[in-house]
């Protein structure tokens, strides 16, 4: 933040600096070099002004503290616990392992690119969540809220913001029990380290935060093995973001993002569910194609019981086709 705010004083400056020439250039007695003069430090001053602006608002969107309360809750840890947000916790491994595999000890790609550095911290023991309250981990999880209070970014909170309390509280039974993974430093604490160019994509409204709106009631899942479940999952997962809000295909960004998926409401009722749970477990189509390997289908696999797979696939087979 340092950083930004140094820059933030330079742009300050520079914009009055040319403001300063532009009434220099007004007063001037060389009428011929008067407006060329005005209109090149006037553009400049504006320029400056402008970036000084926009990265300002996005440093405050940036830290702005949220208002989303702490809950009180105190997760008892039980074996079963533990062993259901084992399973929850293979959503988490391509962001949150330096080997793509539990335990989650963070890792050392950032995922804002140019923007800044952004890196998935360490989840184990070892990492800035032990000093956490269940709450706090909780309120981060579903609701894309730091301990400090400001906005995370990247986090799929939108996806988490459905995890029912069971799933939720499993999954920070789960992280209390892996064994501590000491890594480096911007592992170990979640860094909104947004730089300059991160800050006015924020500033424009172009990097949307993970905050979500606060959790004020119970949530519980549907019951398992029905497409009401299925469809607990899709949102879990995290489906729609690669495959589209409505599920009807993914679209390219500009700026990059989640890869483009195909439309699964009219891919999924040509299936049978055999030869859904075969993909799902193999990672081959029916019609012999390998997956990408940006789907996460051994994720979902290792995730999955044949009962979830199910589930799946009734409420999948059972959307209403988007053309």
């Amino acid at each position: 933040m340092l950083v930004n705010l140094i820059v933030l004083v330079v742009l300050l400056a520079l914009a009055v600096l040319f403001g300063w020439l532009v009434t220099r250039a007004w007063r001037s007695s060389h009428r011929i070099l008067r407006w060329p003069f005005m209109l090149v430090t006037g553009l400049l001053m504006l320029l400056f002004a402008f970036v000084f602006v926009v990265g300002s608002l996005g440093l405050v969107r940036a830290n702005a503290a949220q208002s989303n309360p702490v809950s009180d809750v105190k997760v008892a840890g039980t074996p079963e616990q533990i062993a259901r947000g084992q399973k929850l916790a293979i959503i988490c491994e391509g962001c949150h392992s330096s080997t793509g595999q539990l335990p989650l000890d963070g890792s050392t790609e950032s995922f804002a690119g140019p923007l800044g550095n952004l890196y998935p911290p360490n989840l184990t023991p070892a990492g800035e969540v032990k000093n956490w309250s269940d709450g706090e981990i909780i309120r981060a999880i579903r609701e894309g809220v730091h301990k400090s209070g400001r906005p995370l970014y990247v986090m799929p909170s939108e996806n988490f913001h459905n995890l029912s309390d069971d799933d939720v509280q499993s999954l920070v039974a789960y992280l209390r029990s892996q064994q501590p993974v000491p890594h480096v430093p911007q592992t170990d604490t979640p860094s909104n380290g947004m730089g300059i160019l991160g800050l006015l994509v924020v500033g424009l409204g172009g990097f949307p935060s993970s905050a979500q709106p606060p959790i004020t009631q119970p949530v519980t899942a549907p019951a398992a093995g029905t497409a009401e479940y299925g469809q607990y999952l899709v949102n879990v997962i995290g489906c729609r973001s690669c495959h589209g809000a409505n599920l009807g295909g993914g679209q390219a960004s500009p700026f990059g993002g989640p890869p483009v998926g195909p439309n699964l409401t009219v891919l999924i009722p040509k299936w049978s569910e055999a030869d859904f749970v075969k993909t799902i477990r193999t990672g081959t189509d029916p019609y012999g194609h390998t997956l990408n390997d940006q789907m996460p289908w051994k994720q979902i696999s290792a995730f999955s019981t044949d009962e979830d797979l199910h589930a799946l696939y009734l409420y999948l087979h059972g959307l209403t086709p988007v053309q």
